[in-house]
């Protein structure tokens, strides 16, 4: 399987390094969005320099 890694997104390897220091998703308060999307439109707009008016919906 083909797996296509955007050039502003965190890579599987650098994901599996990173996840292992996010909390779980708890049971009380508002369910919590795609930590790994989240992450990734955080790196875009520190990567890019953009404003973060600028980033891209499909990252929450």
């Amino acid at each position: 399987m083909l797996v296509v890694v955007r050039r502003h997104e965190l890579s599987d390897a650098e994901w599996a390094v990173l996840s292992r220091f996010l909390p779980s998703s708890g049971t009380a308060g508002r369910p919590r969005s795609d930590d790994r999307v989240v992450l990734n439109g955080i790196v875009w707009k520190l990567r890019t320099g953009s404003a973060w008016r600028d980033v891209p919906e499909r990252y929450g």
